[in-house]
């Protein structure tokens, strides 16, 4: 059976003061229960109080994603003004404290905070998920073990976190080394079957090491309640043309390894130790460093790497409709990243507020 190759987003939003441009905690605020009674089940808080998660409805294409992710931010935008916030997309907040941040009041954050102490407080970050529907359990761990390949570009083409509590970090996506200090996190092994999989989880159950399989917190995973794989890696991208170009992309790739799958072709495999030197590089230096070519066994730049990308799944993207939002990906090279920009932005004003303003400037980009 042909996957839907269905599209679902996932992004997560900074709640700052206007005045101070900090991070502000929306809890004291109606924020959340209007979100709650005009957006239902798309608007949900996150573990820390300065944290709003939003999530498209299950989308056909990636033009119906677009729609429903635009009036999102839309609505957040409004709301956030209507409790004096500001809303503000990117990975990391280039200057708050993590320690003057609070934990949303929810028994299955505390809980979190109890197993994993400091580690989860400390993570003040912002990411989004993309969903790609895989009914079909084998296929979706082999497309799993293919995909896990193209994540450093995915990655390099979103980094939007390089301050961390008022430094310049010198990474381009340093919600990266944020998260990675959690357990069961980065590029996952592979994984012969599903069967292997689940006996996987039933292990780490049985043992107590977590309690289901939404803590397997992998830049990649088979989602353990709905039929999708889901995409993880990426930073939180400033402009929702950007995280749009992104998840078309993320769609793109299924569809095409799926395409050389019924083939009986086979997109080659890599070790997980190989495909994480170039999550390094891409952590590290974004659309500007090099990745490894493992087949040719050499240096590449990244920039190059992306077009020989875009060639590769050019033939699924008629099919899926989504040729306006992967062309975006080719502005994301001429412009930078989110990184990119926050960097030129300082450089021009040596002012952290002044970043937050243009991040907040750029939230909105295109939607009104």
């Amino acid at each position: 059976m042909k996957p839907s190759f269905t599209i679902g987003i996932e992004e997560e939003y900074q709640t700052v003061d206007p005045v101070t441009r900090d991070l502000r905690s929306h809890i004291a605020t109606e924020m959340l229960a209007k979100g709650k009674r005009r957006l239902a089940e798309r608007v949900k808080a996150e573990m820390h109080q300065s944290v709003v998660e939003v999530g498209t409805m299950i989308c056909k294409t990636v033009k119906e994603a677009r729609e429903d992710l635009f009036d999102l931010r839309r609505q957040m935008i409004g709301l956030a003004r209507e409790h004096n916030l500001l809303l503000v997309a990117g990975a990391t907040h280039p200057f708050a404290d993590w320690r003057a941040q609070e934990i949303y009041p929810d028994a299955r954050y505390m809980r979190v905070v109890e197993d994993l102490q400091y580690v989860a407080r400390a993570n003040l970050i912002f990411g989004l998920h993309v969903h790609v529907g895989i009914e079909d359990r084998e296929a979706a761990i082999r497309l799993m073990n293919s995909m896990r390949y193209f994540l450093p570009h995915i990655l390099a083409l979103s980094t939007n976190s390089p301050f961390w509590r008022g430094m310049k970090t010198g990474l381009k996506s340093y919600r990266a080394k944020v998260f990675d200090k959690f357990p069961r996190t980065n590029i996952p092994d592979t994984f012969s079957s599903y069967a292997e999989f689940e006996g996987f989880v039933n292990l780490l159950i049985k043992t107590n090491c977590l309690d289901n399989a939404k803590k397997i917190w992998w830049d990649v995973r088979p989602h353990p309640f709905f039929n999708t794989i889901e995409v993880r890696i990426c930073d939180l991208p400033m402009r929702a043309e950007e995280t749009l170009a992104i998840a078309a992309l993320i769609q793109a790739t299924a569809a095409k390894l799926h395409q050389l799958h019924s083939h009986n072709q086979d997109y080659r495999q890599y070790s997980r130790a190989l495909v994480m030197e170039n999550k390094w590089r891409a952590v590290r230096y974004g659309l500007d460093g090099k990745l490894i070519d493992f087949g040719k066994e050499m240096e590449v730049d990244e920039r190059a790497l992306i077009l020989e990308y875009l060639d590769f799944i050019a033939d699924v993207v008629d099919e899926l409709d989504s040729h306006q939002d992967i062309a975006y990906i080719r502005k994301i090279l001429e412009m930078g990243t989110g990184a990119d920009r926050q960097l030129r932005k300082f450089e021009e004003t040596n002012d952290l507020k002044a970043v937050v303003d243009y991040m907040a400037e750029e939230t909105q980009v295109g939607l009104f």
